[in-house]
């Protein structure tokens, strides 16, 4: 009988610095941009030095997932022993930023971010990214949530799990001291929404955002890009890929394009574009800074849900080439400035509570850009709804009973 060894201390060691390694070039190249010579080149090894340890970057990028949603479940964990929403919130929140705190001193390491998780398409992992999600959404299960149904409770998981997961975004702008600060500004607006207590919940119907006239000649391209890029990432998105779910030749696609990136600043171009417009026309027909702010909201997830012309997801900036990454980078920032002065009008004219406006306009983005999974964790949710059952709680707050 063949006695099998259990692991050396020193080959556990090794595998989580090789882990630790990954984590950093998956969060800046994505799964189909990580190769394990990037990974084996900043320990000092030969990618046969990994392959000893993971057989291929397939496998090294689950064992980053799944080391990330462990430890995503144990600060849920430790939020479970709230006695209401309210307090595991609380406690969520405060272990989230704490471990961030941790990570940007250096004392932990580094997060991966998921934000093309699906591109692996590996069942294991898919499972226990659901688990973690479904552990996310028994913290908002409590009397406050009473009545609300599964569909409900799940666009209002989805809120807050698109919340954290964007927050990297937009931390580096605070100093690790006054993450507990932050923490505590979050839960005022993710309990609590923006709205002031007692404003109405009226947004304003919308033309529609893209008219048929509009589109460009290369419009299906545009389309077929941005779903990919959405579903798999920028590297996901390849041109060969692209090609086929428009059933046309890569010599088809160079007639239209000259390259993929000049294809996909476009897309992000029209994204911005779209946003832009949605605020104009909210602020030609809204009669208070809420009122603009969930017109706008309410208009973009509902053109999100639509599927016809969607929004590129801003976190598929991670992946893209780093030469894209500044001058998109700018754009979010300056989208993200004009929800922070819609903010600051609501707050004059009474109608946005007394909050943080750089924190709340982040998560609004963040709100928004979550809307392109929406319909993997609430299916129930229709274009005709999501206003109701997704951007409604976020204004008024994932304890509100009313939204």
């Amino acid at each position: 009988m063949t006695t099998v060894r259990a692991p050396t201390r020193r080959f556990e060691q090794r595998k989580s610095a090789i882990i630790v390694s990954a984590v950093d070039v998956l969060n800046r190249k994505g799964v189909r941009g990580m190769t394990l010579a990037d990974v084996a080149t900043r320990l000092g090894l030969v990618p046969t030095g990994v392959i000893y340890y993971f057989k291929n970057k397939e496998e090294l990028a689950s064992a980053c997932f799944l080391d990330g949603v462990d430890r995503y479940n144990a600060v849920a964990a430790a939020a479970a022993t709230g006695g209401d929403v309210r307090e595991r919130l609380r406690l969520f929140l405060d272990a989230y930023f704490d471990l961030r705190r941790r990570i940007r001193l250096g004392e932990t390491p580094p997060l991966v971010a998921f934000n093309d998780v699906r591109a692996l398409n590996c069942a294991p992992v898919n499972a226990a990214y659901v688990d973690m999600f479904r552990r996310l959404r028994a913290l908002l299960e409590g009397r406050e949530s009473r009545g609300l149904s599964k569909t409900a409770l799940s666009a209002r998981a989805q809120i807050l799990i698109s919340e954290v997961l964007w927050a990297p975004v937009w931390l580096p702008r605070h100093d690790p001291e006054d993450f507990g600060r932050v923490s505590q500004r979050v839960l005022s607006i993710t309990a609590d929404g923006l709205a002031a207590p007692g404003a109405p919940w009226n947004p304003v119907a919308l033309p529609k955002l893209i008219q048929g006239a509009e589109a460009p000649s290369n419009e299906h391209f545009l389309r077929a890009a941005t779903q990919l890029i959405n579903e798999e990432g920028y590297r996901g998105a390849s041109v060969e890929k692209i090609s086929a779910r428009l059933n046309v030749t890569k010599g088809a696609f160079y007639h239209h394009n000259d390259t993929k990136d000049e294809l996909v600043v476009a897309c992000f171009e029209r994204t911005f574009e779209v946003m832009r417009r949605a605020i104009r026309q909210a602020e030609e027909v809204a009669t208070s800074g809420l009122q603009v702010l969930t017109t706008v909201a309410s208009a973009l997830v509902e053109h999100q849900m639509t599927g016809d012309v969607p929004l590129l997801r801003a976190s598929a900036l991670s992946s893209a080439p780093e030469a894209l990454q500044p001058q998109m980078i700018a754009q979010f920032d300056r989208l993200s400035d004009r929800f922070a002065s819609l903010i600051s009008d609501g707050i004059a004219d009474g109608s946005v509570r007394p909050l943080d406006v750089n924190i709340g306009a982040q998560m609004l983005t963040a709100m928004i850009n979550a809307a392109a999974e929406l319909h993997h964790w609430a299916p129930g949710v229709t274009p005709q709804t999501v206003a109701a059952l997704y951007v409604r709680p976020f204004f008024e707050g994932l304890l509100s009973r009313q939204a």
